[in-house]
């Protein structure tokens, strides 16, 4: 199911089903990506979510109505056929110790080792379903359910640039210091939002995601190559 509302006078929601689902998720990036593509003077920006796009505009330069009638068209044209998945982003990941605090937690929530959460979550393809919370931070997609664990009770005041968390069906990299409530079963020396670059973020909506395990060295001699 798909409709069309408005949020205001400057900008229209495209919606799809209302679920965490990958397929849902490749749609509205590729929905996003075609709307850009259209080039429309007065689109002011585009913004993909886990089931939705927005679309805003300057209403003194765009007809809403035409503008509803080009994001409907556009949306009918989008097929599972044109859903054309990416080469994965292989990310490097120490887990446990003191870069993973809760990889105990997830594991007796799963009822297995801390070796075997490592497993699972190291041996999915994600997707980037949405970008949002902080600049940078992708939330990823789906989660096995065994794994699945719920955020903290208690959010930390303070979550380390680069945990890498679990929160129900999502896990993320948290790209800056910042609060949070996620699982934190790991941590990366990549950077995933980071000014000095030409593109300064690393993953963007639609883009897929394989988590690798590393040792504490490799990570080590990462940070300092960063």
């Amino acid at each position: 199911m798909t409709r069309i509302v408005a949020a205001g006078d400057s900008a229209l929601v495209v919606e799809f089903d209302e679920r965490i689902d990958p397929l849902i998720s490749a749609r509205a990036a590729a929905l996003a990506e075609a709307i850009l593509a259209e080039h429309v003077p007065g689109v002011l920006d585009v913004v993909p979510t886990y089931r939705s796009v927005t679309t805003y505009f300057n209403p003194l330069r765009v007809d809403h109505a035409k503008l509803e009638g080009t994001l409907r068209g556009l949306s009918s044209r989008l097929s599972t056929q044109e859903l054309a998945r990416r080469e994965p982003i292989r990310i490097p990941v120490c887990y446990g110790g003191e870069f993973g605090p809760d990889l105990a937690a997830v594991a007796t929530f799963a009822g297995v080792s801390e070796d075997d959460v490592v497993e699972i979550h190291s041996h999915a393809t994600y997707r980037v379903m949405m970008m949002g919370f902080t600049p940078g931070f992708a939330y990823m997609g789906v989660v096995d359910a065994r794994i699945a664990a719920p955020r903290l009770e208690t959010p930390r005041h303070r979550v380390a640039r680069g945990s890498v968390g679990i929160a129900r069906e999502q896990t993320g990299i948290y790209p800056s210091e910042t609060p949070g409530g996620w699982q934190i079963i790991g941590r990366t020396p990549v950077r995933p939002f980071d000014l000095s670059r030409a593109e300064p973020f690393l993953l963007h909506s639609g883009d897929e995601v394989q988590f690798v395990r590393i040792a504490r060295k490799e990570f080590d001699d990462l940070a300092r190559a960063s």
